[in-house]
């Protein structure tokens, strides 16, 4: 039964309904068969048969034979094979005659479509907390030269922060820049003091400031994370992530102007 049942499942690859490809096993183990026999050895529905011997009849893969009770007779399987693999053959070389025709007529408009460009996919729009957790890791993970920090709270990193740490780690060994600015109160906080001293004894460069006008992190110029709090309901922000030079450069200059008035920590360097 195991051996049939593979068989079957065979000729189906070649292109057999599982019907026809029952009957023919059962029509190459006589030498003729009537319709009724056919359905009765091969357990297909009396009702079917005669469908089923029509279409194997058609495929050349069984003759017929007139008389008052018709009867049916399988051709050798290494022509029936033959005959499937060329119905096969030729299948395959008409979907290769599609698909290059169909290849010639996509890949202009997939090439017209690269050259569009949605005049807003530089920018990101973040609002769930783990969304913003995750892209701040991103941006930190991605920096190569510089990071550049306006720290308000509430903080999106874990409290021990071991990734943030091991980036500044990387960026000092490969004389790169990491500074962060800090709300003057945070000196009063001791988590948060021992969240710069950390920090600052693997390379990041603290001030202090009085105020910071939004949380921003800039990464080599290039990309920036910032939120953007809502000037109508209080307490409500909108985090973007934005891949964008000329303003990141901006955000840069404006950093660096805080920077300059800010007041050193008194952390170990």
């Amino acid at each position: 039964m195991e051996l049939e049942d593979a068989t079957v499942n065979d000729l189906m690859s070649l292109g057999l309904a599982r019907y026809e490809a029952r009957v023919y096993l059962a029509l190459i183990r006589r030498g003729s068969y009537t319709a009724a026999e056919a359905a009765r050895e091969a357990d297909v529905p009396r009702q079917r048969v005669y469908d089923v011997l029509d279409a194997l009849v058609r495929r050349q893969l069984v003759t017929a034979r007139p008389g008052r009770v018709a009867t049916y007779s399988a051709v050798t399987p290494e022509l029936a094979v033959a005959r499937l693999m060329a119905v096969q053959r030729e299948s395959v070389d008409r979907l290769e005659r599609v698909s290059q025709g169909l290849a010639g007529v996509l890949q202009p408009l997939w090439t017209q479509g690269r050259e569009l460009t949605d005049p807003l996919d530089y920018i990101e729009i973040l609002r769930d907390p783990k969304a913003i957790a995750e892209r701040f890791a991103d941006i930190q993970r991605q920096a190569r030269h510089e990071l550049l920090t306006f720290c308000k709270p509430p903080f999106v990193a874990p409290a021990e922060n071991a990734e943030g740490i091991a980036v500044v780690r990387r960026l000092h060994r490969a004389g790169g820049t990491v500074r962060a600015l800090y709300l003057d109160e945070a000196r009063d906080d001791p988590e948060t003091m021992e969240h710069v001293r950390r920090f600052a004894a693997a390379g990041e460069e603290a001030r202090f400031a009085p105020d910071l006008p939004l949380k921003l992190v800039i990464a080599d110029a290039s990309l920036v994370l910032c939120d953007m709090p809502d000037p109508v309901a209080a307490g409500s922000t909108t985090t973007l992530f934005i891949e964008h030079p000329a303003l990141a450069t901006c955000l840069r200059l404006a950093f660096h102007t805080v920077w300059e008035d800010g007041a050193p920590g008194d952390t170990p360097a």
